[in-house]
């Protein structure tokens, strides 16, 4: 029996990308996972900064992360600050978006409206979030995330059962002043302007 070709999906830019079904789900990201909790040396830093992942492989060349690094650089020394990617990728170091499988996926959590696969990533994603904060539990002294939707919930509830101290942003309240129940995706995005700015106020109040 011949080995079965791999399939890919190819998106606008003619990227081919091997992984298009939720990556959270299979054996390589709980392998690159386990190898991040029980081998890999996390760098210690003043703060740790978690964003979530990106559609656009490698996270640091999509918009929204440009967007976020050119925020953080302006508020944080380079040599002050870690950042860790989380989402459906499971949590990442930001130095490792090239190993595979982080680089070789397409998914969109946000397009998904089974609710099984919806809870199934808030489970698994809560699990590996709990694994990495307890890993990093003396690595940083300040914690801030920056999210929205099912990745805030899983690290609200994370943070919840590991007693790690965290500065999640955008804060409730802003989140409910920007909400719009008829758009497709009711809290908006990270990049819009009034998370920005909170988000920039927050770095510089965990940097003071």
């Amino acid at each position: 029996m011949t080995e079965k070709e791999p399939e890919f999906v190819v998106d606008r830019e003619g990227n081919r990308y091997e992984i298009f079904d939720p990556p959270f789900y299979r054996q390589e990201f709980e392998d690159a996972y386990r190898y991040i909790i029980n081998e890999y040396d996390i760098p210690k830093r003043e703060i740790g900064i978690f964003i979530p992942c990106a559609i656009r492989k490698p996270y640091s060349q999509s918009p929204s992360h440009k967007l976020f690094r050119s925020i953080i650089n302006g508020v944080l020394p380079e040599d002050s600050y870690h950042i860790t990617i989380f989402g459906t990728c499971g949590t990442v170091p930001a130095e490792l978006e090239l190993m595979y499988p982080f680089a070789h996926y397409h998914y969109m959590l946000g397009k998904t409206t089974d609710e099984k696969i919806r809870a199934d990533f808030h489970r698994i994603e809560v699990r590996r979030l709990t694994g990495y904060l307890e890993k990093t539990r003396n690595n940083y002294k300040k914690r801030i995330a920056y999210c929205i939707g099912p990745f805030r919930k899983a690290m609200v509830e994370a943070c919840e059962k590991t007693g790690t101290e965290m500065k999640i942003l955008p804060s409730d309240p802003m989140i409910d002043k920007m909400y719009d129940i008829d758009c497709p995706f009711p809290e908006g995005s990270l990049s819009m302007q009034e998370y920005v700015d909170e988000f920039r106020r927050g770095l510089v109040e965990i940097r003071d």
